[in-house]
């Protein structure tokens, strides 16, 4: 796993059948935690109160059909066979798919995109543009902003939605785990004894949340291997002693005659038996850290058949079963040998735990992802493991969700409520992905639309099924996940909507180059010692924040750099790509434009790190760009101005070939820029090189390419290169913008409750932009903004 490029890149040769082997049962750990431990609760939460298990058995016989279909249409049809292949660079779940709808047509609603993007590594598109035809939806998507932000807001419900499944599914979980002590503790005792419980074995789990899963993570895959041979053996135990014919109830025309005597009440039933494949989305969502192969082979061979003889190894107890005091008693426990009731709740209880890390850490993952996309207000990513990238941890909604799942715990205090509200969540992100994942077969498989629909309406049709059968719920804890989705949805819209408002601002108010060059003629205008690094998300022209803090303060750095760290609509951004660099105005201003790009999976680098990479990449830019302007000298038709806004990708090999492309930016700009991108294969040797050396190699320049051809430019680079060493040694500063945001007079009575109270209360509650890009304080300097929308 080469850590350096931001992710375990995987590589394009088939892995090894050890290795698979290997992911595979690591997978069980990371992946179906969620899924294995669902039995502790589908039975319960079914026969709650819509339906009895009667001495007829038609119940039990239907419900255990319905079981077996589900888990064999949506889990090993659907997401196994299908949704798996339409991975992003090797990355799944509901942004993978967005990020490749945005990259092959356009539909994105971040403001600075630019062409250069797309000749990223890891922006690669399943058919040239040029011989791709366009759809019918594909031109519909682009010519109506109104669909893109349909689009858009869709994505949002299903991120709503994980997150929601991040508060129940631990809750659900443990409580189920820790109730198979009600069969060894007397009536009075049980309420005092398992809602206690399970809030400390919550508040443990997230209080752990702090040191990483990588200390214990070891511990994850043989935890649930255990759990899985001990529900499959706990199956063929009760299928062959209670009831060997079992078997015959995975006739489908027990469904049938299930809702022909069930009727209204067997339909609302199905809430509960959708709970089977909670945990499905996972499979997809963790697909960047295993491959297709390990997760197919791991859920094929071990995970479905041992889901399957456990559910029913429990239908064949409760087939000659029925004298239960209570509905509640149809549950997983009941079908335990007594002899061995006490070694299944602990490891019912691990394997809980286990399940509902990786929910948590789904939830962090995914909230991360939003950041990225301009969609969450910022918080702190704290990287947990140097070693695991993707292990990440966020303070704040740590706290947050072991606080709603405790409420959440003690609120509902039973199966019946929790599985009404996990279960709609659930099915709800479920009918996103279907729906996602049909665009995909159209935009980028390029597939029939016939195929697209007959996709959409089979297994969109069973997922409305269970959906509208949550939805019934709704009073009886199903408004949970809709309250949370809610509250959640006007954050990220508010927080989506001012930011594009914000840029907009900046671009309309942005100062021209020709000022900023005019500033070292003005009497009084002081250029200091080190590095001004100027953040702005704009990717051409001169910030207003940096105007107005040079009205203020007559004085500028010696050095001056204008950084733009944006999100691209990709997983990952390998560390050669990262940088964008080139000259603002002439090089004895010593002005520069810097963009750096990260993936949405990208975790962003400490400042340290960041400010050496960037000194370094400065003084490779400078050598670079004097070779290319004596090369250059002999083309009359590249005039000094258009060599000035020239950006260049500081990649490993310089000796690779150069292609110009026009900067376009969604909101267009005024000024186009050249970008020189280089792009082939490895440098000479590097395939040698350890990871520890590839950073250097980097910055290798070749004397051939890179030695100035005239003494005059000789002279020139030395000259820029002393001034960057001395402005190095003189410290660096940052120079953010702190901005307050009001809505212009007129506007309506939504947008100005969005905007001026809204949207300033997150900003004023939620981590600065200094924390969010790790700057010192002490190197910070802030520059007070008020953006009238």
């Amino acid at each position: 796993m080469d850590l350096e490029f931001g992710r375990g890149a995987r590589s394009p040769k088939r892995d090894s059948w050890k290795t698979t082997l290997l992911l595979a049962y690591q997978s069980l750990g990371v992946v179906y935690g969620d899924l294995s431990i669902s039995p502790l609760y589908v039975y319960k939460s079914t026969f709650a109160e819509d339906i009895q298990h009667s001495e007829t058995n038609e119940e039990i016989f239907g419900v255990l059909s319905f079981v077996f279909w589900t888990l064999t249409l949506i889990p090993l049809i659907k997401y196994v066979s299908i949704v798996l292949r339409a991975d992003d660079n090797g990355e799944g779940g509901t942004f993978a798919l967005y990020s490749l709808i945005c990259r092959h047509a356009n539909v994105s609603l971040l403001p600075n995109r630019q062409i250069a993007d797309e000749e990223l590594s890891t922006y690669k598109l399943e058919c040239p543009p040029e011989t791709a035809d366009k759809s019918r939806i594909k031109v519909w998507l682009e010519k109506h902003r109104k669909l893109r932000v349909a689009l858009l807001i869709m994505v949002m419900i299903g991120t709503c939605m994980v997150i929601g499944d991040g508060v129940l599914t631990p809750a659900i979980s443990v409580f189920s785990a820790v109730s198979g002590l009600e069969f060894s503790l007397s009536k009075d005792h049980r309420e005092y004894a398992v809602i206690p419980i399970t809030c400390v074995i919550l508040a443990f789990l997230f209080a752990l949340q702090h040191y990483g899963t990588h200390r214990v993570g070891f511990l994850f895959a043989p935890i649930v291997l255990a759990w899985l041979l001990c529900m499959s053996a706990l199956g063929l135990y009760n299928i062959i002693h209670w009831n060997p014919h079992i078997y015959q109830a995975l006739n489908p025309s027990y469904m049938f005659k299930f809702l022909r005597k069930t009727r209204k009440y067997g339909w609302m039933s199905l809430g509960g038996i959708l709970l089977c494949m909670t945990g499905s989305e996972a499979m997809f969502a963790d697909l960047g850290h295993f491959s297709y192969s390990a997760i197919q082979l791991a859920f094929t061979s071990l995970v479905y058949p041992a889901l399957i003889l456990a559910y029913m190894g429990q239908a064949a107890y409760l087939s000659k079963h029925h004298d239960f005091y209570s509905s509640s008693q149809v549950g997983f426990y009941i079908a335990v040998p007594d002899k061995v009731r006490w070694p299944v709740l602990v490891l019912a209880i691990l394997a809980s735990v286990v399940g509902s890390q990786a929910i948590i850490s789904g939830t962090f993952s995914i909230i991360n992802q939003s950041q990225s996309l301009s969609c969450f207000p910022r918080v702190k990513v704290v990287h947990t493991s140097e070693k695991i990238h993707g292990q990440i941890y966020i303070p704040e909604i740590n706290w947050l969700l072991m606080i709603l799942c405790i409420a959440v715990t003690v609120g509902f205090r039973d199966t019946k409520h929790m599985g009404n509200a996990s279960g709609l969540a659930v099915i709800t992100v479920m009918l996103v992905t279907t729906f996602l994942t049909s665009l995909v077969i159209v935009l980028c498989w390029h597939r029939p639309p016939v195929l697209a629909l007959a996709f959409l309406l089979f297994f969109g049709s069973v997922e409305v099924l269970y959906f509208s059968a949550s939805l019934i719920k709704f009073r009886e804890g199903a408004w949970l996940p809709i309250l949370l989705a809610l509250i959640l949805m006007a954050v990220m819209l508010i927080w989506h909507y001012t930011t594009i408002k914000k840029y907009e601002f900046d671009l309309h108010n942005k100062v021209t180059l020709e000022w900023l060059l005019a500033l070292g003629d003005k009497l009084g205008m002081v250029r200091v010692p080190g590095i001004g690094l100027v953040y702005t998300d704009l990717t051409s022209g001169v910030p207003a924040n940096f105007s107005r803090f040079v009205t203020n303060l007559p004085a500028f750095h010696q050095v001056l750099v204008f950084v733009c760290v944006k999100s691209v609509p990709v997983p990952y951004v390998f560390p050669a790509e990262r940088y964008l660099i080139g000259h603002v105005g002439p090089p004895g201003h010593r002005s520069y434009r810097c963009i750096v790009r990260y993936g949405y999976r990208d975790v962003h680098q400490d400042v340290d790190s960041f400010e050496t990479e960037l000194v370094e990449t400065l003084a490779t830019f400078i050598k670079l760009d004097a070779s290319y302007r004596c090369s250059a000298a002999s083309e009359p038709e590249l005039v000094e101005a258009e060599r000035e806004r020239r950006l260049t990708v500081i990649a490993s090999n310089p000796l690779r070939d150069r292609a110009s492309y026009d900067l376009q930016d969604s909101v267009q700009h005024s000024a186009a820029s050249t970008v020189e991108m280089r792009a082939g294969g490895e440098s000479p040797g590097a395939g040698a090189a350890t990871n520890s050396a590839a950073k250097q190699v980097r910055f290798l320049i070749d004397s051939d390419v890179a030695s100035p051809e005239t003494a005059a430019a000789e002279k020139q680079v030395a000259e820029e290169l002393e001034a960057l060493a001395a402005a190095r040694e003189a410290g660096t500063a940052f120079i953010l913008g702190h901005s307050h945001v009001q809505c212009k007079p007129g506007s309506s009575l939504l947008r100005r409750l969005a905007v001026d109270v809204g949207y300033n209360f997150l900003s004023r509650n939620c981590r600065g932009p200094d924390v969010a890009l790790r700057v010192p304080p002490a190197s910070l300097l802030e520059v007070g903004m008020v953006y009238v929308l």
